[in-house]
């Protein structure tokens, strides 16, 4: 059993490029995959690998300049969920375009997953998912405000567009793993709204730690690796995930006329050429040729 490991931590990174090439090298020397992302704000990535793996990485981590508290969140995978490493350099950890949004200032009121029900159940509570339109449509809490944002970029228009349906109210807001809400609560205190919370550790920590019989959560949550989704205590949901547009795939939806395994589906089918899609079924063919000889294709 290998463990999958989310994390992310907002720091002063001056360099982040000098930084790139040590955390490569211990990943690969303990044959850790998956991604990680540095910029000036921090370090954000989810990795899987074997119990020491993990935990060679995670020390080489907490070791960089502010990363000593370092959180994380795991979970378990019956196999490797990557395809290979990669330590990439970014702009933000997590793309708003706000260039004025600092987390490391201040953010909304942390909740943590166990005190979470009875905030959203109050009345006077407004609850926001500040995930993308795919994820959301396979599972969200009970009552939650869907934007329908394809980007997280796209999350300050929408609240300028939207502020006056939440006058007077409290903000809860939750995603994943939490560090979309770190920026977006942010945002939302130098807007001038006092009462914001969110959920602390997101969606996975929730998942884990409030048992299925108690849970506001419907549906699944969408993780960024092969495992596609999870359920309550993390377990892998069973979805699978459109080669085109990568959003997650259910059974019923890979039944339907549009789905072509790797090239389309009913979600994406008039959003890409016809040479796109040739260039999809050939990708599509190259990881079956590379399936055939025990190998994975640098596409999967």
């Amino acid at each position: 059993m290998l463990t999958v490991t989310a994390l992310y931590q907002f720091t002063r990174f001056p360099d982040p490029a000098a930084l790139r090439p040590g955390l490569l090298e211990v990943c690969q020397a303990h044959a850790v995959k998956g991604s990680l992302l540095l910029a000036p704000e921090g370090i954000n990535g989810t990795i899987a690998g074997t119990r020491g793996g993990i935990d060679a990485v995670l020390a080489a981590i907490r070791a960089l300049p502010g990363c000593a508290g370092l959180e994380w969140k795991e979970s378990q995978a019956g196999t490797m969920p990557f395809g290979r490493m990669k330590v990439k350099l970014k702009r933000e950890i997590v793309t708003m375009g706000q260039p004025d949004v600092d987390p490391l200032a201040r953010v909304g009121n942390y909740v943590a997953p166990a005190a979470w029900n009875a905030l959203i159940r109050d009345p006077d509570t407004v609850v926001i998912d500040t995930r993308n339109d795919y994820e959301v449509a396979i599972g969200t809490f009970r009552g939650a405000v869907d934007p329908g944002t394809r980007a997280f970029g796209e999350f300050p228009d929408w609240w300028q567009e939207n502020r006056d349906r939440f006058a007077g109210k409290r903000i809860a807001m939750f995603c994943t793993g939490g560090i979309r809400c770190e920026k977006s609560t942010n945002y939302l205190l130098g807007q001038g709204i006092n009462q914001v919370y969110h959920l602390k550790g997101g969606i996975l920590k929730y998942l884990e730690e409030v048992p299925e019989a108690e849970s506001l959560w419907q549906g699944q949550c969408f993780v960024f690796d092969d495992r596609v989704s999870v359920g309550h205590g993390l377990v892998p949901g069973g979805l699978s995930v459109c080669g085109a547009c990568r959003r997650p795939v259910t059974a019923a939806e890979r039944a339907h006329p549009a789905y072509e395994e790797g090239v389309t589906c009913p979600a994406c089918e008039t959003e890409y050429s016809q040479a796109d899609r040739e260039r999809f079924r050939e990708r599509q063919r190259q990881m079956q040729l590379a399936a055939g000889r025990g190998e994975r294709h640098l596409g999967a």
